[in-house]
């Protein structure tokens, strides 16, 4: 049940401009968000609420506050991507989430480079955290190996790498792929 439909409540009054500005001022100032994002969410509020006044256009209010420096889709995608990262997801995820995130593709495309950089990195984090090919307790069998490669991949790594880190024995150095990046 939305906000406005609670029995008992006076409705919200239908947003005008200023309204819907002071709406997008409030979610800027919360969240880390992208033009996309925003837009997505002023829309959602028109939509909930009703419009009074002229037409709404949520799309250009998300690019005038990428005017005025209050949304930067680049600076969200390095840090989105610099988090991920650190939790061990693959380029994979990240391009997906950036793109879920409304990230646009030059965007993505800057710190692309970034990101290809850290993968033996990023891969090997994950095994880490997952306890994974050399960083395992004991020699995992071919079921396990396969369920662990599986991970990997969900997680955004390549099968090859994965593969490649799954077989590898537990304790085994892991220095050859970290001087592969």
């Amino acid at each position: 049940m939305r906000r406005n439909d609670r029995p008992g409540r006076r409705p919200l009054p239908p947003l005008d401009s200023a309204r819907l500005e002071r709406l997008a001022l409030r979610y800027v100032e919360r969240f880390a968000t992208t033009r996309g994002k925003l837009a997505v969410y002023l829309a959602r509020k028109v939509r909930e609420r009703g419009w009074e006044g002229e037409a709404a256009d949520p799309v250009a209010i998300a690019e005038r506050f990428a005017e005025l420096g209050y949304v930067n889709d680049r600076i969200y995608a390095e840090s989105k991507a610099s988090a991920m990262a650190r939790r061990g997801l693959g380029a994979r995820r990240v391009n997906d989430a950036l793109r879920h995130a409304g990230v646009q593709e030059g965007d993505t495309a800057e710190i692309t480079p970034q990101i290809a950089e850290r993968t033996n990195e990023t891969a090997l984090a994950f095994a880490r955290k997952r306890r994974i090919g050399p960083f395992a307790e004991v020699q995992a069998d071919r079921a396990m190996i396969t369920k662990h490669v599986a991970a990997m991949v969900r997680a955004g790594h390549s099968p090859d790498l994965a593969w490649k880190i799954a077989r590898m024995e537990p304790g085994e150095s892991v220095e050859p792929l970290l001087d592969a990046d």
